[in-house]
Protein backbone atom coordinates (compact mmCIF):
# COMPACT_ATOMS: atom_id res chain seq x y z
CA UNK A 1 0.00 0.00 0.00
CA UNK A 2 2.68 2.64 0.62
CA UNK A 3 4.78 1.91 -2.81
CA UNK A 4 0.88 2.85 -4.66
CA UNK A 5 0.83 5.85 -2.56
CA UNK A 6 4.18 7.04 -3.13
CA UNK A 7 2.79 6.70 -6.83
CA UNK A 8 0.19 9.24 -6.04
CA UNK A 9 2.72 11.52 -5.14
CA UNK A 10 4.39 13.04 -7.99
CA UNK A 11 7.35 15.12 -5.53
CA UNK A 12 10.17 12.80 -4.46
CA UNK A 13 10.08 13.17 -0.80
CA UNK A 14 13.20 15.31 -0.07
CA UNK A 15 11.56 17.73 -2.43
CA UNK A 16 8.47 17.79 -0.48
CA UNK A 17 10.30 18.42 2.85
CA UNK A 18 12.14 21.31 0.94
CA UNK A 19 8.36 22.55 0.10
CA UNK A 20 6.59 22.26 3.10
CA UNK A 21 9.97 24.07 4.19
CA UNK A 22 9.12 26.97 2.13
CA UNK A 23 5.58 27.10 2.92
CA UNK A 24 6.82 27.83 7.03
CA UNK A 25 9.33 30.12 5.66
CA UNK A 26 6.84 32.44 3.82
CA UNK A 27 4.48 32.09 6.90
CA UNK A 28 7.31 33.17 8.86
CA UNK A 29 8.04 36.34 6.60
CA UNK A 30 4.70 37.40 6.46
CA UNK A 31 4.48 37.95 10.26
CA UNK A 32 7.80 39.46 10.59
CA UNK A 33 6.60 41.73 7.42
CA UNK A 34 3.41 42.22 9.95
CA UNK A 35 5.60 43.55 12.64
CA UNK A 36 6.85 45.71 10.79
CA UNK A 37 4.42 47.07 9.59
CA UNK A 38 2.96 47.68 13.27
CA UNK A 39 6.10 49.21 13.61
CA UNK A 40 5.94 51.75 11.10
CA UNK A 41 1.93 52.66 11.72
CA UNK A 42 3.19 53.46 15.62
CA UNK A 43 6.25 55.73 14.07
CA UNK A 44 4.56 57.72 11.94
CA UNK A 45 5.61 56.23 8.91
CA UNK A 46 2.09 55.45 6.99
CA UNK A 47 3.68 54.75 3.44
CA UNK A 48 5.90 52.20 5.09
CA UNK A 49 3.42 50.35 7.44
CA UNK A 50 1.61 50.02 4.07
CA UNK A 51 4.64 48.26 2.11
CA UNK A 52 4.87 46.36 4.73
CA UNK A 53 1.18 45.32 5.03
CA UNK A 54 1.05 44.84 1.93
CA UNK A 55 4.20 42.32 1.76
CA UNK A 56 2.81 40.04 4.65
CA UNK A 57 0.28 39.67 2.60
CA UNK A 58 1.74 38.50 -0.49
CA UNK A 59 4.22 36.58 1.84
CA UNK A 60 0.82 34.99 2.85
CA UNK A 61 -0.01 34.29 -0.56
CA UNK A 62 2.74 32.61 -1.68
CA UNK A 63 2.82 30.55 1.25
CA UNK A 64 -0.51 29.26 -0.14
CA UNK A 65 0.56 28.94 -3.53
CA UNK A 66 3.10 26.69 -2.44
CA UNK A 67 0.87 24.70 -0.10
CA UNK A 68 -1.78 24.34 -3.48
CA UNK A 69 1.19 22.97 -5.26
CA UNK A 70 1.77 20.89 -2.64
CA UNK A 71 -1.49 19.40 -2.53
CA UNK A 72 -2.08 19.21 -6.07
CA UNK A 73 0.67 16.86 -6.74
CA UNK A 74 -0.85 14.04 -3.97
CA UNK A 75 1.80 15.49 -1.15
CA UNK A 76 0.43 16.36 2.16
CA UNK A 77 1.38 19.69 3.06
CA UNK A 78 2.31 20.85 6.85
CA UNK A 79 0.77 23.91 8.65
CA UNK A 80 3.75 24.48 10.98
CA UNK A 81 4.04 26.88 14.11
CA UNK A 82 5.22 30.14 13.33
CA UNK A 83 7.29 31.83 15.81
CA UNK A 84 6.54 35.60 17.30
CA UNK A 85 8.69 37.76 14.85
CA UNK A 86 10.46 40.84 15.84
CA UNK A 87 8.59 43.52 16.82
CA UNK A 88 10.55 46.15 17.98
CA UNK A 89 13.14 48.08 15.82
CA UNK A 90 15.66 50.77 16.68
CA UNK A 91 14.78 52.96 13.21
CA UNK A 92 13.36 52.56 10.08
CA UNK A 93 16.31 51.40 8.16
CA UNK A 94 16.84 48.47 10.61
CA UNK A 95 13.61 47.29 9.67
CA UNK A 96 14.37 47.20 5.92
CA UNK A 97 17.79 45.97 7.06
CA UNK A 98 16.37 42.79 8.23
CA UNK A 99 13.28 42.59 4.85
CA UNK A 100 16.28 42.65 2.57
CA UNK A 101 17.97 40.15 4.97
CA UNK A 102 15.04 37.90 5.19
CA UNK A 103 14.52 38.44 1.21
CA UNK A 104 18.02 36.95 0.91
CA UNK A 105 16.83 34.21 2.92
CA UNK A 106 13.94 33.12 0.72
CA UNK A 107 15.92 33.40 -2.20
CA UNK A 108 18.47 30.94 -1.06
CA UNK A 109 15.71 28.61 -0.18
CA UNK A 110 13.93 28.75 -3.37
CA UNK A 111 17.58 28.62 -4.85
CA UNK A 112 17.88 25.16 -2.77
CA UNK A 113 14.63 23.74 -4.00
CA UNK A 114 15.32 24.13 -7.60
CA UNK A 115 18.45 22.69 -7.17
CA UNK A 116 17.00 19.61 -5.75
CA UNK A 117 14.33 19.70 -8.44
CA UNK A 118 16.91 20.09 -10.93
CA UNK A 119 19.11 17.27 -9.47
CA UNK A 120 16.32 14.42 -8.70
CA UNK A 121 14.42 15.30 -12.81
CA UNK A 122 11.33 16.87 -11.00
CA UNK A 123 11.28 19.14 -14.13
CA UNK A 124 7.34 19.98 -12.85
CA UNK A 125 8.06 21.35 -9.47
CA UNK A 126 11.34 23.29 -10.89
CA UNK A 127 9.01 24.82 -13.43
CA UNK A 128 6.35 25.69 -10.87
CA UNK A 129 9.51 27.00 -8.42
CA UNK A 130 10.98 29.30 -11.70
CA UNK A 131 7.81 31.84 -10.81
CA UNK A 132 9.27 32.15 -7.16
CA UNK A 133 12.81 33.15 -9.13
CA UNK A 134 11.26 35.62 -10.90
CA UNK A 135 9.21 37.00 -7.66
CA UNK A 136 13.12 37.11 -5.95
CA UNK A 137 14.38 39.39 -8.49
CA UNK A 138 11.44 42.16 -7.22
CA UNK A 139 11.26 41.35 -3.87
CA UNK A 140 15.46 42.10 -3.80
CA UNK A 141 15.21 44.64 -6.38
CA UNK A 142 12.88 46.75 -3.79
CA UNK A 143 14.64 46.09 -0.90
CA UNK A 144 17.75 47.08 -1.91
CA UNK A 145 16.23 50.43 -3.81
CA UNK A 146 14.28 51.44 -0.13
CA UNK A 147 18.13 50.65 1.30
CA UNK A 148 19.63 52.83 -1.64
CA UNK A 149 17.35 55.91 -0.13
CA UNK A 150 18.74 55.54 3.59
CA UNK A 151 22.18 55.90 2.02
CA UNK A 152 21.56 58.97 -0.18
CA UNK A 153 19.57 60.49 2.30
CA UNK A 154 20.63 61.28 5.99
CA UNK A 155 18.62 59.98 8.91
CA UNK A 156 17.48 62.88 10.27
CA UNK A 157 13.30 63.18 11.00
CA UNK A 158 12.59 65.30 7.21
CA UNK A 159 14.75 62.75 5.36
CA UNK A 160 13.04 59.77 6.92
CA UNK A 161 9.54 61.31 5.77
CA UNK A 162 10.76 61.76 2.42
CA UNK A 163 11.73 58.12 2.46
CA UNK A 164 9.01 56.82 3.97
CA UNK A 165 6.60 58.70 0.94
CA UNK A 166 8.87 57.18 -1.60
CA UNK A 167 9.09 53.38 -0.80
CA UNK A 168 5.39 52.52 -2.42
CA UNK A 169 6.82 54.25 -5.35
CA UNK A 170 10.00 51.55 -5.70
CA UNK A 171 8.86 49.15 -8.54
CA UNK A 172 11.04 46.58 -10.41
CA UNK A 173 10.70 46.77 -13.95
CA UNK A 174 12.10 43.89 -16.29
CA UNK A 175 12.84 46.52 -19.42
Amino acid sequence: MKDLMRQKVAIQDNVLSMLNKQVKLEAQSSAAYLAMAAWCDQHGYDHSATFFYEQSNEERTHMLKLFHYISDMGGQPTVATVEAPQSDFSSLREVFELALESEINVTESINQIVAACRKSNDFATENFMQWFVKEQVEEEFVARRALEFFDMLNDDPASLLIIDERILKIKYSEE
